[in-house]
């Protein structure tokens, strides 16, 4: 049976992260029907026209309206068709393509991971862990002071907005509640082979979720541990996270 087909010029890593991209913004029913819906009006939509042909509150039609814009998939403009009535003008959402493209921005390089990899080596296992988990934190940190929402929040809440940030940057994550434990579930590893030659680069990830949390979380007590890895062996990676 053949392979199926991917974007010319993609290698599988790229690939596989392009279309995690994908995934994090189409994978959500109502979403993908938003979508559609954006598509099919060349005006685009409003929303308060979506909630209205999707049966949603307003608040969650924009919620889906606002991923998709920040995902690249849909352009927001002010509605000037005079039918928002008082206040704020309303947001309009036009579709920024005819077509969704699977070349999307990969966040990684192979020749630097794999010079981390060999740099993060060299140190020693203890220092390697801990340098690793440190350059993690401070980019989890810039990448938490570069999302517009609220802040401080709840471990819970600030846990859902890393796992979206981390699904932007190629991890496939989820949360989920495993008896009381919260976890960040993560399908897709972006480092490729470098962190399978180089375990330790999974420090990394463990530093990336402690510096988002410390940024969004009311409550900067948090702490990560990897529970899973797919750079050992395991089928997803997982960070739990107690307060």
């Amino acid at each position: 049976m053949p392979s199926a087909p991917r974007s010319p010029g993609l290698s599988p890593t790229d690939f596989s992260s392009a279309v995690t991209a994908i995934t994090a913004s189409f994978g959500d029913p109502t979403r993908r029907r938003i979508y559609l819906l954006a598509h099919e009006r060349p005006d685009g939509v409003t929303a308060a026209e979506v909630a209205e042909a999707c049966d949603l509150h307003p608040n969650v039609a924009r919620h889906h309206l606002d991923k998709l814009a920040g995902a690249g998939h849909l352009d927001v403009g002010v509605d000037r068709s005079g039918t928002g009535g008082a206040g704020r003008p309303s947001k309009r959402y036009r579709c920024t393509a005819e077509q969704v493209s699977l070349d999307v921005p990969v966040r990684h390089d192979e020749i630097l991971m794999a010079l981390l990899g060999r740099a993060l080596t060299e140190l020693g296992p203890v220092r390697a862990e801990r340098v690793a988990e440190e350059v993690g934190e401070h980019y989890g940190r810039t990448m938490a002071a570069g999302l517009d929402d609220e802040a401080p929040r709840s471990v819970r809440a600030a846990l859902h907005a890393a796992a979206d940030a981390l699904s932007a940057h190629g991890f496939a994550a989820r949360t989920e509640d495993a008896r009381g434990e919260l976890r960040i579930v993560s399908e897709h590893c972006p480092f490729g082979d470098a962190a399978v030659e180089h375990p330790v680069i999974c420090a990394v990830d463990r530093g990336m979720v402690r510096g988002l949390l410390a940024t969004l979380a009311a409550d900067d007590d948090a702490t990560p541990e990897t529970l899973a890895s797919l750079a050992r062996g395991d089928e997803v990676c997982i960070t739990s996270v107690s307060g």
